[in-house]
């Protein structure tokens, strides 16, 4: 009898190891879909045109995609912490038109670029404070509030028109370039590497994915919640004040009507990146993906010449996938843990 149950139990344990070698295959892939996306979109259109993988162009989405990149790396922080912040648009255009009226009346580069940051890192960090001390259910409406606001000071300020004139620095910061490589490549470079070591390397980053993963435990282990959900608004605030800048000087002026929905960027970028709104997952290179996959989508419409409402229907079928793959890791990730219990038991 024990004679015939053995051959039973070691195909039973056979099929289990078939199965669980496939689960993992199959989350493997699904942590590698952002990347791999943006691959496919990459062969597709340089199949379909041969000016996507021209220098210039490259150029181009690089250019196009600067502003959105920045942005993103700040939303990623936000996400991660199981929040979201609306406010980001807002403020690329309040910090560009208060960096234009200070270089009407002071020609320095150095305070322009210090009121333009400044006014980024202040609108940030009213978002953290008013949503940790005042204990808003949801930062949701703490930043839709600040963008309505951020919004209409920007118009009151420059009278709803554009206000003329950047400093030369910003204006190459901005628009100009090493050949065909724009000086915003390198901003968000070095903002990227800058996020790899706060999120990778530092404490703070480690607390950041707590906080994310579960909020309530992180307080009971001495985490400072409150500190580090104001840094992560502010971080938010200062990376839209540096969005402000490089679109100041693309435009060699302030804007009131500078980020529209460029919010909606950012959050897309992030969540085609792979990270989830619930909180405490998502890295830096992922979300770069996600905004790079929005900057190579608009530029193979624009290259064959396609509507840009069809390009918004694009982005927008692109976050719908993005968002139903994070449904289908959850499912895998759970059940690759099942498994793995299964084959210690």
């Amino acid at each position: 009898m024990t004679e015939a149950v053995q051959p039973v139990e070691h195909a039973e344990r056979r099929r289990g190891d078939r199965r669980y070698r496939l689960l993992q295959a199959l989350l493997l892939g699904l942590r590698a879909g952002p990347a791999l996306i943006l691959l496919l979109l990459v062969v597709v259109v340089s199949l379909t045109t041969p000016v996507f993988f021209t220098s210039r162009n490259i150029g181009n989405v690089f250019s196009q995609t600067g502003v959105i990149a920045v942005l993103a790396l700040g939303q990623l922080l936000v996400i991660v912490s199981r929040g979201i912040d609306l406010s980001v648009g807002a403020t690329v255009a309040l910090s560009g038109v208060v960096g234009a009226i200070v270089f009407m009346h002071v020609h320095s580069t150095v305070l322009v670029v210090l009121a333009v940051l400044g006014v980024g890192l202040t609108v940030g960090l009213c978002n953290g404070l008013v949503f940790v001390l005042g204990r808003v259910p949801h930062p949701f409406i703490v930043t839709l509030a600040s963008l309505s606001i951020v919004r209409g000071l920007a118009l009151w300020a420059a009278h709803g028109t554009l206000i003329p004139g950047m400093p030369a620095g910003i204006d190459t910061l901005g628009g100009g370039s090493i050949r065909w490589l724009p000086y915003s490549f390198f901003v968000v470079a070095g903002l990227a590497i800058l996020a790899v070591i706060a999120t990778t390397y530092l404490v703070w980053g480690r607390w950041l994915y707590a906080v994310g993963g579960n909020p309530d435990a992180a307080r009971r282990s001495g985490i400072p919640v409150g500190r580090v959900l104001v840094t992560v608004y502010a971080i938010s605030g200062l990376a839209a004040g540096v969005g402000g800048l490089l679109t100041a000087g693309l435009l060699d002026s302030g804007s009131p009507t500078a980020g529209d929905l460029a919010e909606l960027d950012s959050i897309a970028a992030v969540i085609i990146g792979g990270a989830a709104f619930a909180g405490g997952r998502g890295n830096v290179g992922n979300a770069l993906v996600g905004a790079f996959t929005i900057g190579v989508i608009r530029n193979a419409l624009n290259l064959h010449n396609v509507n840009a409402f069809y390009q918004l229907m694009a982005i927008g079928v692109v976050l719908l996938l993005a968002v139903e793959a994070d449904v289908v890791r959850g499912y895998v990730e759970r059940r690759v843990r099942l498994a793995r219990a299964m084959r210690a038991a």
